[in-house]
């Protein structure tokens, strides 16, 4: 369960450590199970504070309505008949309305069952060096949809790489180890974690082993996941969940408690309220072949309503 806090954008999960939260911290947690095979994910961003029910206010206020606000978006336009390509811009055009940054790289995955990465995504933050592939979302399909957004430029950077516990089986690749101790972690890892994430903690021998994945990574069977920052002083905040794409619109199988965030920001830009306005199921069409007028699910995001 990595807890990550300010301007640690994702992650951390150290095997110990002497990091405390404090008051007035930015905290983000990202959880992620499966029912074989099967998987479900969820992250929130909450603020460090003595009454859960205080309002948040400030820079932090900003970028966790920034965050809320961009996903309630992307849950309107991950559908069906929608286009990969119709999420991002007004995902950007939100974080800027908050004064914030989409965090580079982030991007929704579509889920399938012992995929957590599957081939079809979208990118958060496109750039002229990073693109994805275009696509229609379609009926049936399982998204993570994940949002991160920073007070800062949204670049991240590694500061140490010793720092990082998570890693994941690289399907594609294969290689002799020699060592002893590279085998029976690559053994354990192969049998416990075939292909889903998992941290260093999570394995038998957490501190022997780690001298045993040396030999993995230097022979690409595992992809690392590295402790990745914004600039000191930073905030940084996520909201993922899991959606499933139905016949009349999106379903979210995953959420949590939201705390009250005051943001004096204001959204102002037309085709992003229309977005936010519009609701996410289509109302089933009524007895005797009339159709529902409106949408269920209408209303903009509650990270909005007192901007």
């Amino acid at each position: 369960m990595p807890l990550v806090a300010c301007s640690c954008v994702g992650h951390f999960c150290p095997l110990e450590s002497d990091a405390t939260v404090k008051g007035g911290d930015v905290v983000k947690i990202d959880l992620g199970c499966h029912i074989d095979g099967f998987i479900a994910v969820q992250a929130q961003t909450i603020v460090v504070q003595p009454e859960f029910a205080a309002p948040i206010t400030g820079r932090a206020a900003d970028v966790i309505a920034a965050a809320q606000t961009c996903f309630e978006a992307a849950l309107r336009l991950v559908r069906p008949g929608r286009r990969v390509s119709d999420v991002p811009g007004p995902l950007q055009t939100i974080a800027e309305c908050f004064g914030c940054s989409l965090v580079d790289g982030v991007m929704t995955h579509q889920l399938k069952r012992f995929v957590i990465d599957g081939n079809k995504c979208v990118l958060n933050r496109p750039s002229p060096d990073t693109k994805v592939e275009d696509g229609e979302f379609e009926v049936n399909e399982v998204y993570a949809i994940d949002i991160v957004v920073s007070t800062g430029d949204g670049k991240t950077r590694i500061l140490d790489e010793k720092e990082t516990t998570i890693y994941k089986r690289a399907l594609d690749m294969e290689y002799h180890l020699k060592m002893k101790a590279s085998r029976t972690v690559f053994g354990e890892i192969n049998k416990r974690f075939p292909t889903m994430p998992f941290t260093v903690g999570a394995l038998s021998d957490p501190r022997t082993m780690r001298l045993g994945l040396v030999e993995c990574l230097n022979h690409g069977l595992l992809h690392p996941y590295p402790v990745m920052y914004e600039r000191n002083g930073e905030l940084v905040a996520q909201v993922k969940a899991t959606v499933l794409l139905m016949p009349n619109g999106s379903d979210r199988v995953t959420v949590a408690p939201q705390q009250v965030v005051q943001s004096e920001k204001k959204i102002e830009d037309a085709e992003v309220l229309e977005v936010l306005k519009s609701g996410y199921k289509t109302k089933k069409k009524k007895k005797g072949g009339k159709k529902g007028a409106g949408e269920e699910g209408t209303g903009q995001a509650a990270a909005t309503s007192g901007a």
